[in-house]
């Protein structure tokens, strides 16, 4: 069975990713790219859905782990009653090829090591056709099924019921490498990595790009590890940045919640760009800038809530029959039928991005403001829809608030391009729409007899979404509507200090069960009090959820306080980034109080 979601780490090359348990089995990969089938799908299912151990055979005293500086390269620290060994496991940047590399180094005495390999491609249900190679002394083992084929090397595997296993020891200074290449069945296996020069230059690359990081005082480390994070998630080739490296880990454990994350939102993308652009990584803000504007090119009709790693529109929703689900949580979801919908949130996301990109001195160009004008024109001609929400809601349409907020941010953003950057457009009509938006806000969004703005007009109820309006600047922070908001928000959201998105039980998403606190929804609550003059409850909030993350510095989407552990796919851009927000908006607040 999967551990818990915590006990795994994450290792990538801007490409794609595996999670490394604690126990020392690759449970989840997918190659050459994060949305690919799975090799090593045991994360949701077990070992017989394919996984890749390197353990020690002796007994364990301990085991614990971590990243070397600012990388991903994860080193794991074994002690047995024979002596301590180490796990270094990385995947090489730069080679322009899919690798992953398992060297084990000896510190003190004799350590026995196991590996085991059971290789299941497409989601587990394909069993590889395995056979020894020639090259590399007979120690390479290669497996093949339909188009996909991986090259092993290290010590040599031997055939023991559908797995290949190998037995060896280590001494002080000795190393023993293992490597696992995939390839396009149809060509030739490609030829040993010098595992010396491709350590190094992935720590240096690493090391590199987290150097020019401006990170504030406060939580620093917490800050590094989640723009490391956002850029681990970020596919080098195209500029697209995935929601989280996994499928179907659930947001209630045995409950059907359960969605394929391996795909780019426009939203998280969008704000991702805004935590990276205001940390200084200007450049990875124009590769997204260039991903969105060949995404949504075309008639903005068509544009999307999410689309996949290299702008793909279909992203057809199946069930993995192969796969059972973590820990039993069926279904294992592939594609996300989300891509349909229609949700007016997501045209003020994408142009808050923009107008940051501009802001940061990302030049504008002729095709980049047309396609903010006829995405502009696409929301003067819609604004006035009912939308699906930005928790994809599957049930009925309504008028959220929040997404009629956004649309109302959309308009501002067209305007203040005009107004200040100089750029074209029907300016004043932009205008009558963006104050006609917020007057209906005011009287249709508000509810004066709880005293709050509620999830959607005439709802009675709260979403944690409505504090990402002082956000956009729709209103003050200290606004006493917004002030009023946020206390019905911690009378009717929190479940042990933390924020659920909403109330599940009302049966406004159509769908069964319930879910966790979502961890993003904690971090705005912590943003809104620090912004907001409740300095002590945002740091007190803040030190809570940081203490949510691993060891490694990792948060998935939703957290279980009754059985302190994490829920939901994992690690979650969404998190991270929230994360950066609020801990930006204390480091303010500090600074504020320290001038008086």
């Amino acid at each position: 069975m999967a551990l818990k979601i915590e006990d795994y780490g994450l290792i990538g090359d801007c490409h794609t990713a595996a999670l490394v348990g604690k126990d020392g089995s690759i449970d989840w990969m997918c190659l050459p790219r994060f949305d690919s089938p799975s090799l090593f799908g045991a994360l949701l299912g077990d070992e017989n859905h394919g996984r890749w151990l390197v353990a020690p055979a002796d007994e364990v005293v301990e085991v614990t782990r971590e990243y070397q500086e600012d990388t991903f390269v994860l080193v794991t620290h074994w002690v047995t009653t024979t002596g301590r060994v180490d796990v270094i496991d990385f995947m090489p940047h730069g080679e322009r090829r899919a690798d992953l590399v398992r060297r084990v180094r000896g510190v003190e005495g004799t350590v026995t090591m196991t590996e085991e390999v059971r290789i299941r491609f497409d989601y587990g249900a394909a069993l590889p056709w395995v056979r020894q190679s020639p090259a590399d002394g007979g120690n390479a083992l290669i497996a093949v099924a339909g188009p996909d084929a991986v090259v092993l090397r290290g010590p040599r595997l031997v055939a023991a019921d559908h797995r290949h296993v190998a037995e060896f020891s280590v001494t002080p200074g000795e190393t023993v490498d293992c490597s696992l290449t995939w390839y396009p069945s149809h060509q030739a296996a490609p030829g040993p990595l010098d595992v010396d020069h491709q350590l190094r230059v992935t720590r240096d690359w690493w090391r590199d790009w987290a150097a020019s990081c401006a990170a504030p005082e406060h939580y620093r480390a917490e800050v590094h590890r989640s723009l490391l994070v956002l850029r681990a998630l970020s596919h080098e080739d195209t500029g697209g940045i995935v929601a989280a490296a996994t499928t179907s880990l659930p947001e209630e454990f045995g409950g059907s919640r359960n969605w394929d994350y391996r795909y780019v939102w426009l939203r998280d993308a969008s704000l991702t760009l805004g935590a990276l652009t205001s940390h200084g990584f200007v450049a990875e803000a124009e590769d997204w800038r260039q991903w969105l504007l060949r995404a949504i090119a075309g008639d903005p009709e068509d544009v999307q809530i999410m689309y996949g790693i290299a702008g793909e529109r279909r992203l057809t929703e199946w069930v993995v029959e192969s796969l059972p689900g973590y820990q039993d949580s069926a279904p294992v979801r592939v594609g996300n039928g989300a891509f349909t919908q229609y949700q007016g949130d997501i045209f003020g996301e994408v142009m808050l991005a923009l107008h940051h990109a501009r802001a940061a001195g990302i030049a504008e160009t002729d095709l980049s403001w047309s396609l903010q004008r006829s995405l502009m024109q696409f929301v003067e001609d819609n604004w006035t829809r009912a939308d699906n929400g930005i928790w994809e809601i599957r049930g009925p349409a309504r008028h959220f608030t929040h997404s009629r907020a956004m649309l109302w941010a959309a308009f501002d953003c067209a305007i203040t391009g005009v107004r200040e950057f100089g750029l074209d457009g029907p300016v004043e009509r932009w205008e009558k729409h963006r104050d006609a938006l917020r007057t209906e806000i005011e009287t249709k969004g508000w509810d004066d007899h709880l005293g709050t703005y509620t999830q959607f007009y005439g709802s009675g109820t709260v979403d944690a979404s409505l504090l990402q309006l002082t956000q956009i600047g729709f209103i003050e922070p200290t606004d006493p509507r917004m002030l009023g908001t946020v206390a019905h928000i911690e009378r009717t959201l929190l479940r042990d200090g933390l924020v659920l998105r909403y109330r599940t039980e009302t049966g406004v998403d159509g769908l069964p069960g319930g879910e966790h606190p979502f961890l993003a929804c904690s971090f705005w609550l912590a943003e809104q009090y620090a912004r907001s003059g409740r300095l002590p409850e945002a740091v007190a909030l803040m030190d809570r959820l940081v203490g949510f993350a691993n060891d490694l510095g990792l948060l998935s989407e939703e957290y279980d306080v009754g059985d302190s552990r994490q829920a939901g796919n994992t690690p979650q851009a969404f998190s991270h980034l929230s994360l950066v927000r609020a801990a930006d908006a204390i480091e303010l607040a500090f600074a504020a109080e320290a001038q008086g």
